[in-house]
């Protein structure tokens, strides 16, 4: 096991009504005026959008409102944020939404308080010394971004997306209420899943030894999701299910599950191509990625995925030929994606063979010019990584 300093200032409220503890939790913070960011009119039309007003209200928190976060969220609105911000004299940010709306109000609290162009912290020309305090309701289980050190934004101009991992990206607080998942179209319950998972598996796939602790967290986390997705995408007003969801998409990207490990995030890199060339939705993409991504990778330790194939699917072991076992452990995975409708191929997400070479070219790089960590890769074995994909 890795040494680590690991550390989680996010306050978590979760269950029924967290949603009305936004403004006193504000105020706590020291804030007097919020910029809430929010995605389309679902938060509003639910009524849950007058709920958090009421709360900021009652605790004499003033507030204006930036709609628009959508999926791949876009450099584009956090420079609206920053300058709404700026005008408004917003001195804390309320993210109301899923991990577009989060990873959006992450950008613009950072932006809002730095002197230069936000997207420097993004591609690595500066680091983020200070942001404004920010809280989150959260309405989809999914990124993890609640609670976690990253966000991911798409420059608009170049599709290109890039991620960036500080702990000042991490909230203050996370008001986490099931019952706002309950509208969500099963599509939307499916794709969360499916990033919850690879959250976990990111972690899980380490060349790190002796981390039998973390290993038995993330096969519990996702045992869970393979349990109760299924059934919140048959029902998403289940709220026990995707009570069960939202709690292991908030554990599978704080780094609870991580702790002394290495990761690898190759296939998150991957995938970041595909989303920011089709505007595909992030979870569907990595339902694309990452069994490609274990069909490549699983000879690099074929005991690893054994263990995933028996402990998370029920796959029994062939302690005579481990690769077998590992296969089907990789097969039952697919044919879990598919049972709640995800894609797993290129021609089913709407990919092109073609642009394969224009993907991997630009996949974010190590820097020792690789991706990836349990499996170094370079622009090749990204190639046949993606060509497995096409099938």
């Amino acid at each position: 096991m890795l040494n680590f300093n690991w550390q989680i200032p996010t306050k978590f409220i979760f269950g029924r009504g967290a949603e009305s503890h936004a403004g006193e939790e504000l105020k706590a913070l020291g804030g007097t005026r919020a910029l809430i960011h929010y995605g389309g009119g679902s938060v509003i039309r639910s009524g849950l959008m007058e709920k958090v007003t009421k709360s900021l209200d009652e605790a004499g928190v003033s507030y204006v409102l930036l709609g628009g976060a959508v999926p791949n969220p876009r450099d584009t609105k956090v420079y609206e944020g920053i300058d709404l911000a700026r005008r408004e004299k917003c001195d804390c940010v309320l993210a109301v939404g899923g991990g577009s709306a989060i990873d959006s109000a992450k950008a613009i609290a950072h932006g809002t308080v730095y002197d230069g162009d936000f997207w420097d912290f993004w591609c690595g020309r500066a680091s983020v010394q200070k942001t404004l305090p920010l809280g989150c309701v959260l309405t989809l289980s999914a990124t993890g971004s609640e609670s976690s050190n990253s966000s991911v934004i798409m420059q608009e101009s170049t599709h290109l997306k890039r991620g960036l991992a500080t702990e000042f990206n991490r909230p203050k607080f996370a008001l986490l209420n099931p019952e706002w998942t309950a509208t969500l179209p099963p599509y939307q319950v499916a794709c969360g899943a499916t990033d919850i998972m690879a959250h976990v598996m990111e972690r899980y796939f380490t060349n790190e030894t002796h981390v039998t602790i973390t290993d038995n967290l993330c096969e519990a986390v996702l045992k869970t999701v393979v349990e109760y997705a299924p059934i919140a995408v048959k029902n998403p007003a289940d709220y026990d299910a995707q009570a069960e969801i939202m709690w292991a998409g908030t554990l599978a990207h704080n780094d609870t599950c991580g702790v002394g490990r290495e990761g690898d995030w190759a296939s998150h890199q991957i995938e970041h191509e595909l989303s920011g060339l089709y505007d595909v939705a992030h979870g569907a993409g990595l339902a694309v990625v990452f069994p490609a991504w274990m069909r490549y990778t699983m000879r690099h330790n074929v005991m690893r995925f054994a263990r995933f194939a028996v402990n998370v699917f029920g796959c029994e072991m062939d302690f005579e030929r481990p690769e077998i076992t590992a296969l089907n452990g990789i097969e039952r995975y697919e044919s879990f994606l598919r049972s709640i409708g995800m894609p797993i191929t290129f021609a089913e997400l709407g990919a092109k063979a073609e642009d394969i070479p224009f993907l991997a070219k630009n996949v974010r790089r190590n820097p020792d010019g690789t991706t990836g960590h349990f499996v170094k890769l370079d622009t090749k074995a990204i190639e046949e990584l993606l060509r497995i994909a096409v099938r």
